[in-house]
């Protein structure tokens, strides 16, 4: 039997019906019947740069024989049957042309499908996972007959299987009860005091300060702040300090008089601060010494030092008035503001509930405890500083502050580490990646003995640091590789990184007790394993909703299955195992001349170069694709030749930008705001070392044309234009 494929293009409608998808399919079969004449392999002739027809690699075949009984799609009786599935091993595609051929026989009264898979693309359990869905899709269809769905659009369809369903629930079997009943963080605070007083709670180089000595200090200060300025529960008190013992003296006191905590960095614009202020309706801003004044005259600075300098507080003021503070388990902790897609920042609230329960799962995974010495890494403008300073004190840790840029005093930093027996760090990647370079080539590495815990968050874990952090037998010490955002109170998810695992990617694990995930597609409906989806987070850190932005929170808090849950615009997929696995950002997913393109793909492609630690791409001006580079020993001819060997011609960036170091932000994550953008006069426009120019009429018509295009003076006829940023929309 000869047979003469067809490509039809069928571009369907998810919100379509199966019915009218099956009368679309149909409609399109019969509209082109006229061409069927029009043999394949003269249309692929036609395009003789396809190696590889990617939109002939599956054949779908159904075969029906006349009987007595109708089955009948949409209008007509489709009945439930048993049905059968024979998965052949032989491999068909040497006859058929086919990686996968799906054959269908309907006969009297059963349904039979034949899968033959090239053995060489396809494993068994991939087959044996194709045929489930099919049998569950048709399931599916044949009880929407019976009770009469058959109007449902087909985004409904499940391709989930019972098994993955099984995972995820088990996954998400993250309930547990704390064993203290849940309180506001300066209760908290107030039992640790009591439970051991004289435990040290804080030191800064020499500077040191026992719990006790520390609540001595945060009831002075939280005092004045309510009898001289009358604070009332709830209000936003801003705070605009260095590192420093008054940093967290402040932190803690404004927690007690029942305010709302807001961070203020001073490596901030003037304009940004005032307009924060103004977001906030913050009153006064709480300072020290070490800051120089930012604010306008009527901006009220409060100097914590000042203050706590004063000794005649104590005789003035009751500080039993501090009892009568009200402030509940929901009422606002905390407030940090995030970048906006707009550009304009959001302010996100904590309640004092979502942090205790955050620090308590911390806890319970072991990556947290009472007997840590903490070192406080992060910038107040990260919500890790609240972790690292307010999460100790509340289990009953110890804080080592550094000093003032103590964090990039790299030589300064590992001495901390050694002498304060750090036994707790929590840092971005690429900081991470700069402290433990430093150690190794300093043979510094003993400097870390006492660390039994290192975490890593906001940016993602890539195997070099890895391998970097994890290759020495001597270490000891738990790497966590976190994910979370401001929005699920610092972190929801945590894996124990493991190097001997083979993998491509560092997973970012499973949720945190009494966390739990959603991976859901464009339509809410859940995604496959493997598949990438949109993660949404829910259980007790998701946060209030942003300051005074009601339709920015109706966006992305929505209620599933009666339990709120936050939409966090990150792509992820689940792998067979159950870990997760970041995939990009919704917001990094662009569209180029038509194609999408997932950025993350290209730049973990470009970190597969041994000689490149860090790297970012961007669009720029809608046309091209710009690969920031971070490398010492790389040309753009090996990063253009090592993107063309492994990904599709859209997907390689137009230029290449290489820089000693990326730019950070005061989080330390890379500040994409700031990398320089392409200067598109001093691109080279040839491939060799002198300017070939045209050398007849045809030559210099083209050249006149390209120099217009490109707005160049001159182009050597030699330059292959798509490496600077030609495609065939140009023209």
């Amino acid at each position: 039997m000869f047979v003469n494929a067809i490509p039809l293009r069928c571009q369907l409608d998810p919100h379509l019906s199966f019915h009218k998808l099956t009368k679309h399919v149909q409609d399109t079969m019969i509209n082109c019947t006229k061409y069927s004449y029009f043999p394949l392999q003269r249309i692929l002739n036609q395009h003789s740069n396809i190696s590889n027809p990617v939109f002939l690699d599956t054949s779908f075949e159904f075969l029906s024989f006349k009987n007595n009984n109708t089955v009948m799609i949409g209008d007509s009786q489709l009945l439930p049957t048993s049905s059968s599935f024979n998965i052949n091993e032989d491999e068909v595609v040497t006859t058929s042309g086919f990686s996968l051929s799906v054959y269908h026989d309907m006969n009297i009264d059963q349904l039979s499908c034949t899968i033959n898979a090239s053995l060489d693309l396809f494993n068994r359990e991939t087959v044996e996972k194709i045929s489930q869905q099919f049998h569950f899709i048709l399931h599916q269809l044949s009880a929407s007959i019976i009770d009469n769905q058959m109007k449902k659009p087909i985004y409904e369809l499940s391709l989930t299987l019972s098994n993955e369903q099984y995972l995820m629930q088990s996954l998400n079997n993250t309930q547990i009860s704390f064993p203290s009943s849940l309180t506001c963080i300066h209760h908290k605070f107030v039992y640790e005091v009591m439970k051991h007083p004289q435990k040290l709670a804080v030191e800064l180089d020499e500077q040191s300060l026992a719990y006790a000595e520390l609540f001595a200090y945060v009831q002075m200060l939280a005092v004045h702040l309510l009898g001289e300025y009358g604070i009332i529960p709830s209000e936003v008190i801003s705070q605009c300090v260095e590192r420093s013992l008054s940093m967290i003296i402040g932190m803690m006191a404004i927690e007690m008089v029942g305010g709302v905590y807001f961070p203020l960095s001073f490596r901030d614009p003037e304009n940004r601060l005032h307009m924060l202020l103004e977001q906030t309706q913050s009153r006064f801003v709480l300072s020290h010494y070490l800051i120089k004044n930012k604010f306008k005259d009527t901006i009220t600075m409060l100097n914590i030092d000042s203050i706590l300098i004063n000794n005649n507080l104590f005789q003035h003021i009751n500080f039993d008035q501090l009892s009568y503070v009200h402030v509940t388990i929901d009422s606002i902790a905390y407030i940090i503001f995030t970048s906006g897609s707009t550009g304009m920042p959001k302010g996100v609230q904590v309640r004092h509930r979502n942090f205790i329960q955050c620090i308590y799962s911390l806890v319970c995974i072991d990556s947290f405890t009472s007997n840590d010495t903490v070192i406080q890494m992060a910038r107040c403008s990260f919500d890790n500083h609240i972790q690292e300073i307010i999460g100790s004190l509340i289990t009953g840790a110890t804080i080592i502050m550094l000093r003032p840029r103590g964090t990039v005093e790299l030589n300064y930093l590992a001495e901390t580490m050694r002498n304060k027996q750090v036994s707790y760090m929590h840092s971005v990647p690429s900081l991470l990646r700069n402290f433990f370079t430093f150690l190794k080539q300093n043979n510094y590495l003993h400097f870390i003995k006492y660390l039994r815990s290192l975490c890593t968050i906001g940016e993602p874990c890539s195997i070099k640091l890895v391998n970097l952090i994890l290759t020495d037998p001597t270490q000891h010490f738990i790497f966590w590789n976190w994910y979370g955002l401001t929005e699920t109170t610092v972190t929801c998810t945590f894996y124990p990184v493991n190097i001997k695992v083979n993998t491509d990617s560092i997973s970012i694990g499973r949720p945190l007790p009494n966390y739990r995930y959603l991976l859901l597609d464009s339509f809410l409906q859940f995604v496959i394993t493997n598949q990438e989806g949109e993660l949404f987070i829910g259980g007790v850190g998701v946060f209030a909703g942003y300051l005074g932005r009601d339709d920015l929170t109706h966006r992305t808090l929505l209620e599933i299955d009666d339990e709120i849950i936050y939409r966090t615009g990150d792509l992820v997929r689940m792998g067979h195992e159950g870990h997760l696995y970041c995939v990009g950002r919704k917001d990094f997913q662009i569209k180029l001349r038509g194609q999408r393109i997932e950025l993350g793909e290209i730049e973990r492609c470009l970190l597969d170069i041994t000689s490149i630690s860090a790297c970012v791409v961007m669009k720029y001006n809608e046309d091209h694709l710009v690969a920031y580079v971070q490398s010492s020993d790389i040309n753009e001819q090996a990063l253009r030749e090592h993107c063309q060997s492994h990904l599709p011609p859209h997907m390689i960036p137009s230029f290449f930008i290489i820089l000693d170091k990326l730019p950070l932000n005061p989080n330390g994550k890379i500040d994409r705001k700031v990398l320089p953008p392409p200067n598109f006069p001093s691109i080279q426009l040839t491939n060799s070392i002198e300017l070939v120019l045209p050398t007849n009429d045809m030559e210099v018509s083209i050249h006149h044309i390209w120099c217009e295009l490109f707005k160049q003076n001159q182009i050597s006829t030699d330059t292959n234009i798509f490496t600077i940023g030609g495609h065939s929309l140009v023209i």
